[in-house]
């Protein structure tokens, strides 16, 4: 592919020094609060976004005033978890620097909004006091690696959790430049930068586009680990982990009005049966996609369309070449879960985990119910650890029996325990974005707009008796995928303000895509048709099908 025929975020990433770029010049520009044009695509390798407030972008244009711009910090955080330490120094970072609220994302970490420019260098200044960082949590290259969150169902969860971190480290880029700008570590001198950079993995021109890897432990599917660029299934038997089935080519962003854009899932490649295997077969699938991504089309350019233009078969050989070994047929697994387990549960060593619903992964507090003061409290004992899960909620988790009762009481006085007990199956089931007001991409609300909606489903389903059914239903501002409303049993996809498409006849464990059904939907539309679908599905469904199976079978194979 000639060089007059890459897109121009691959000549910015080529010609940025390491991803250097001019981003300190950018910080030191005191005449606005976004960064150099180039410097705005650089920056989302050091984790980060710019963004606006988009509720005042109109009222600022026409003031003739700059946009609000700010700026948003994503953790990178292999496997969700977080120390006790770790959680009360997010909570303070979060109050000095953003707009207070912790954001819980589908991939397992957390991001901060609303910082302003100039508090952007001390945000990750204090992240890197508890050893936190935001290196390649966004940008071309691998991505937060997620894995399965509750210990419950495996006794060997912590063996198979430390893969998303020996993984995480496996593809981090090489650059120092993350401790230069923001660390204000020594800038290295041209010969030592040559030696300590040299990145075989990601040369100068890392990927054609973001890259996402999913650990799932079966019998739970709760990162939807077919949604993933590399999807990785741990395969445990009596205790001991016997190997990865490994699946590539997961993906869910699409583009409206473009058919060449599409919603895909991963396909199962192999399985390896050792730690050198493993890691050889994921730096490899992640060196193809460099080599024959798409780098002039970036609409184009996530693996599952590189897999699609080379086929399954060449890609697996060129794998094969690579690796240096085959990959071993594929072990037979089963899913049960994709849903987080609420409530109260034990692992195998006798410690406690509670699952917290947060709604929209929103860590705030609201009325008598204060999920951040009452996290905080609990952090401030010491007592317990804290994961975050691909569902946008959070465990309090390694809580020892003795201890369990303290934790109970502070979950209780904040309200936490009466506002996870108290909520329908189906409201716990639900994902949103960010949408409005901070994502630029946002065409629909997401996140502030599902959980008023909701209220309005609940008693349909409540008169069709089906309240409770867990139907999962995801929504996004977009049809960009971050709450992969494209594996949901209803998926609202967003496509003008207002207005969205419904998709239907996702399965309930993440195997199947869903499939449009009707477009540009009201709300008195959504509900409309919403109540139609549950009616239908209340007197039609065979025994134990779900609402995903039962629209799949009827609505969409036999379309109305």
């Amino acid at each position: 592919m000639s060089k007059d025929k890459l897109s121009p975020v691959e000549g910015i990433k080529t010609s940025s020094d390491g991803l250097r770029g001019t981003l300190k010049k950018s910080l030191q520009d005191g005449l606005t609060g976004a960064l150099h044009t180039d410097d705005q695509s650089l920056i989302k390798f050091h984790g980060m976004y710019q963004q606006d407030d988009r509720d005042r972008r109109q009222e600022r244009t026409d003031k003739k005033l700059e946009w609000l711009y700010s700026y948003m910090v994503r953790l990178r955080l292999p496997g969700g978890k977080l120390s006790s330490d770790q959680w009360v120094g997010l909570n303070h970072v979060a109050g000095d620097y953003s707009t207070g609220i912790i954001k819980i994302t589908t991939r397992q970490t957390v991001q901060l909004h609303g910082i302003i420019k100039n508090h952007v260098k001390p945000t990750l200044k204090a992240f890197n006091t508890f050893a936190l960082d935001a290196i390649a949590a966004c940008g071309d290259v691998n991505r937060n690696v997620v894995c399965s969150a509750h210990p419950q169902h495996s006794a060997i969860h912590e063996e198979i959790f430390q893969y998303a971190d020996k993984i995480s480290q496996l593809a981090l880029p090489k650059t120092r430049a993350y401790y230069e700008i923001w660390l204000d570590d020594a800038p290295l001198t041209t010969e030592k930068k040559e030696e300590v950079e040299k990145d075989p993995l990601y040369e100068d021109r890392y990927l054609p586009r973001k890259f996402k890897i999913g650990i799932a432990i079966p019998p739970d599917n709760d990162v939807d680990v077919f949604s993933n660029d590399i999807g990785l299934i741990a395969m445990v038997e009596n205790n001991q982990l016997k190997g990865f089935n490994i699946a590539a080519g997961g993906g869910l962003s699409t583009t409206h009005g473009n058919e060449n854009t599409y919603a895909r899932l991963a396909s199962l490649l192999g399985f390896v049966d050792t730690e050198e295997k493993l890691l050889k077969a994921v730096y490899e699938i992640i060196t193809i996609q460099r080599d024959y991504g798409n780098r002039s089309d970036r609409k184009q350019a996530r693996l599952k369309y590189t897999i699609d233009r080379m086929g399954l078969d060449v890609f697996k050989k060129e794998l094969q070449n690579r690796c240096g070994f085959a990959l071993s047929p594929v072990e037979a697994f089963e899913f049960k879960y994709r849903s987080d387990h609420y409530g109260w549960h034990q692992n195998h060593e006798g410690l406690w985990y509670y699952t917290v619903f947060v709604e929209n992964g929103r860590v705030l507090d609201v009325g008598e119910t204060k999920i951040k003061t009452g996290l905080l409290k609990i952090a401030e004992t010491g007592k317990a650890s804290f994961r975050f899960t691909c569902n946008q909620n959070l465990i309090v988790g390694d809580v020892p029996d003795k201890d369990k009762n303290t934790v109970e009481r502070l979950l209780k006085e904040y309200g936490i325990y009466q506002h996870t007990e108290q909520q329908s199956p189906f409201r716990k089931t639900a994902i949103a974005c960010v949408a409005f007001n901070t994502c630029p991409l946002a065409l629909a609300e997401a996140q502030r707009y599902l959980p008023e909606l909701i209220t309005k489903i609940e008693p349909l389903l409540k008169k069709y008796a089906l309240e409770e059914e867990d139907i999962s239903i995801r929504m996004t501002g977009c049809p960009n995928g971050c709450g992969r409303p494209y594996v949901a049993e209803i998926g609202l996809i967003g496509t003008a303000y207002g207005e969205y498409n419904l998709h239907i006849g996702g399965d309930r464990l993440g195997f199947r895509l869903n499939t449009k059904y009707q477009s540009g939907l009201k709300e008195d539309e959504i509900l409309h048709t919403l109540d139609d679908l549950f009616n239908d599905y209340s007197k039609e469904k065979t025994e134990g099908e779900t609402f995903g199976d039962y629209c799949n079978r009827v609505k969409i194979a036999k379309p109305v």
